[in-house]
């Protein structure tokens, strides 16, 4: 397989974290499962990308504003204002990567016969050009 150790492990942290925000939305904006789903996505993305690019993806300076909600997202669940801290942090990783919704979208167009239905108003919604971001 091409990923290294780490980034399986960070693949794995990363799907525990989707199924914690699952489970803590599930239990009614429960802080802990949410506050697990928030340290296993940092985690995740540390593991997957390494600490360097880690921190160069959270502090570029078209993230600052995605960043800011995600941290403060994560302040507000720790400070049992759940409802409040979801919403936050939800806007902040839209923001963080909203650079990736082209990719997503050429996925989606990519699937055989329902494909090229769905990716023109995917594209309209997101905003996203034909162009990959990186």
């Amino acid at each position: 397989m091409w990923l290294s150790e780490n980034q399986k492990f960070g693949a794995g942290f990363l799907a525990a974290s989707g199924l914690f925000f699952i489970l803590g939305l599930s239990l009614f904006f429960d802080r802990a499962c949410l506050s697990m789903a928030n340290l296993l996505l940092l985690c995740g993305i540390t593991l997957l990308m390494g600490p360097r690019r880690t921190f160069n993806f959270f502090t570029r300076k078209e993230k600052y504003q995605g960043t800011a909600f995600f941290v403060s997202g994560i302040t507000a669940i720790l400070l049992r204002w759940t409802i409040i801290g979801f919403i936050l942090e939800l806007y902040g990783i839209f923001r963080l990567f909203a650079d990736f919704f082209g990719v997503i979208v050429g996925f989606v167009g990519a699937i055989p016969v329902i494909g090229p239905y769905l990716e023109p108003p995917l594209r309209r919604i997101t905003g996203a050009s034909q162009q990959l971001p990186v």
